[in-house]
């Protein structure tokens, strides 16, 4: 069989190109038949040349289509490394929070560099911080090697223009935090290689890569507004009362959203290798406090629930309490019969010890548990802290837990038990998702829709005339609890009275049924110091207060909540209101 013959048989070419072929067969043959051995050669050569001519002129052809036509020429060239690919981040309004820019890193291959000191001169004039021990290491390497990355385009071409021999660019694709330092913990941020470390990136990492190749955006929770309000107030508190920290969140107690979180002290996730772990760390979720009196909220509402009190109930704080090898001590000492009512705005220490030991260790700790405090915050963030709960539910351990010593939480999850307590009895999951109106939030019953309402009432008495005055807010039915917490001391074993967590935990409006539209704030500085504005005092009344409600009063108009002249009580708490009150322990 002849050399064409065994390349073509069995093909489906067609007939014009077949018959073409078959020519040639018949020429090698009649080559042969007339002895002219040389004349086959050729045609043979022919050939082949004619064959590889053809594969390269396809290979041309495919190769310009691709250029010319298809999709990488349309987005630009170049394409960057799919795993570094992240979609943006943006607040519930759409407002930008983070995104992927085309970068450049910057290569040196010393074997092509015809002068050193020019090149060290470029670009050490273009790029004055550059590490230059690590420059001078890579002129003298024997090598092609990284220098630096995440260098803007400006800044690439500015090099390029020098026109400096062995200095090359690749593109990469490089994370970029527009706000700075505003929100920082709850977008976190991610690693050069594109994968999320902390925050918002890390707990969505998956989602945001998926997202990137659709072209899409991951929204979260926060409203920048409301973002904004928050820490602008939590830095002049700061600025104010210097503690060593603070945390300022805002929830929608109906579906669990945090609408803002704010932690100090602050980093920049653009630099996020410059800052500290103690800077880095988020105290709203990574962090666990003593939270002190606002922890009686729970345990008036658990009381109220449990059917163990009424708003009416009487309690005996004239004298100090002893328990077991421990004596209880109200801060502003009342020295008289208290209602339940008047117990939550003294923020009476032996009224509320008196009133979870009638409910009892057992009770106490599965109201507790209910209530999400013995477990870390049920939210996507990754720094989500386990609480430090007691071993054992005894007497001592729910005297001490009544009033928010003995167990220690985070803000988050403080923020998660009380959306429960102020939302109808339910408690949802936090989210910094965005939640679309009208879908269905998970939840499970903690307690009743009128225990929730007597809540309501009894906290928004507390602000009009108990602990919590200096958050009132007119037109806006604002309720709270304040709560100051010494803080354990190992070097004295005791509490120290000098060291602080002072807290106002906060919700607005009182007024309306359950499934009104009510947000929860809460302010809290760790060891805060007085000042002359605060009588010198560093609680929670006179340092966390203020700062809630005037976060409050700038949120409202965002959130919807218009001002009303009618802020009643949200149900009669059928006891009646204490006429003053002082701060609380």
């Amino acid at each position: 069989m002849s050399f064409i013959s065994q390349t073509f048989g069995r093909t489906g070419l067609p007939r014009w190109l077949i018959e073409r072929i078959w020519g040639l067969e018949h020429a090698f043959e009649r080559a042969r038949a007339s002895g002219r051995v040389e004349d086959d050669t050729r045609l043979r050569i022919f050939f082949v040349l004619a064959l590889f001519s053809l594969f390269f002129i396809t290979l041309a052809v495919g190769a310009t289509r691709a250029v010319m036509f298809s999709d990488a020429a349309r987005n630009a060239g170049i394409s960057p490394s799919l795993g570094a690919s992240r979609a943006d981040l943006v607040d519930r309004n759409g407002k930008m929070l983070a995104a992927n820019l085309l970068h450049y890193g910057l290569y040196i291959d010393p074997r092509e560099i015809w002068d050193q000191a020019e090149t060290r001169r470029g670009l050490m004039g273009v790029l004055p911080g550059l590490d230059a021990e690590r420059l001078e290491r890579a002129l003298r390497g024997n090598r092609r090697v990284f220098l630096v990355g995440a260098l803007n385009p400006s800044d690439r071409n500015r090099i390029h223009e020098l026109g400096l021999p062995g200095v090359s660019f690749e593109p990469e694709q490089h994370r970029v935090y527009p706000l700075g330092t505003t929100a920082a913990h709850i977008i976190g941020f991610s690693d050069s290689g594109g994968e999320g470390l902390a925050g918002a990136e890390a707990a969505f990492d998956q989602e945001i890569r998926s997202a990137a190749m659709n072209g899409g955006a991951v929204p979260l929770s926060i409203d920048l507004r409301v973002q904004g309000a928050l820490e602008d107030e939590i830095y002049k508190a700061v600025a104010e009362f210097t503690p060593k920290s603070a945390v300022g969140i805002v929830t929608d107690v109906q579906t669990g959203e945090i609408l803002g979180m704010s932690s100090w002290p602050v980093f920049d996730p653009n630099k996020p290798g410059k800052s500290s772990d103690y800077t880095r760390t988020n105290r709203a979720a990574a962090s666990v406090f003593e939270m002190g009196s606002t922890f009686k909220a729970f345990t008036v509402a658990i009381g109220l629930d449990s059917g163990v009190a009424t708003p009416e109930t009487t309690f005996d704080a004239r004298f100090p309490y002893k328990l077991g090898y421990r004596t209880i001590h109200d801060y502003h000492a009342a020295r008289a019969i208290l209602n339940l009512v008047e117990v939550f705005q003294h923020s009476s220490n032996i009224g509320t010890a008196k009133l979870a030991e009638a409910v009892g260790p057992s009770r106490m700790g599965e109201y507790f548990n209910g209530l999400g405090l013995t477990t870390p915050a049920k939210v996507e963030l990754i720094e989500s802290a386990r609480p430090l709960t007691p071993k054992v539910w005894n007497d001592d351990a729910v005297a001490s837990t009544s009033f928010g010593h003995g167990i220690n939480v985070s803000p988050l999850a403080l923020s998660r038990a009380y959306g429960a307590v102020l939302n109808g009895g339910k408690l949802v999951p936090m989210t910094i998702r965005k939640i679309q109106p009208g879908a269905k939030v998970e939840s499970s019953r903690v307690m009743s829709e009128r225990t929730s309402l007597q809540m309501l009432s009894i906290m928004r008495a507390n602000v009009t005339g108990g602990s919590g005055k200096s958050a009132n807010v007119p037109g806006l039915s604002v309720g709270g609890k304040t709560g100051t917490g010494e803080k354990y001391d190992p070097a004295i074993r005791a509490y120290n009275q000098n060291r602080q967590v002072s807290s106002f935990a906060a919700v607005f409006p009182t007024t309306g049924g359950v499934d009104t539209k009510r947000f929860f704030v809460l302010v809290l500085l760790d060891e805060p110091n007085g000042t002359a504005n605060s009588a010198g005092y560093s609680t929670g009344g006179w340092v966390a207060a203020p700062a809630a409600g005037r976060i409050i009063e700038r949120i409202a108009p965002f959130l919807g909540v218009q001002r009303r002249n009618d802020v009643g009580q949200a149900i009669p708490v059928e006891a009646p209101v204490a006429a003053s009150a002082g701060d609380d322990q």
